[in-house]
């Protein structure tokens, strides 16, 4: 149990680092349309109670409303 444990958190620690130095290099705009994405995707998870179409729709959503903003 405990290496199944070790993996997971090896493995989540790996895809927070890669997902970090990939916004190295994105504008200000962009990092506001990422940022809104994953806002949107969670808030639409959460309102539709996990279902797969809120959460997209959640992230267009997001999407387009940060794109706007980081204008």
């Amino acid at each position: 149990m405990k290496t199944n444990q070790r993996f997971t958190f090896t493995a989540l620690a790996a895809a927070v680092l890669f997902g970090l130095s990939a916004c190295a290099d994105m504008s200000s705009q962009d990092k506001s349309t990422a940022i809104g994405a994953g806002v949107g995707a969670v808030g639409g998870a959460v309102l539709t109670g996990g279902s797969a179409i809120g959460t997209v729709g959640g992230a267009a959503v997001g999407g387009v409303i940060g794109h706007e903003v980081g204008k």
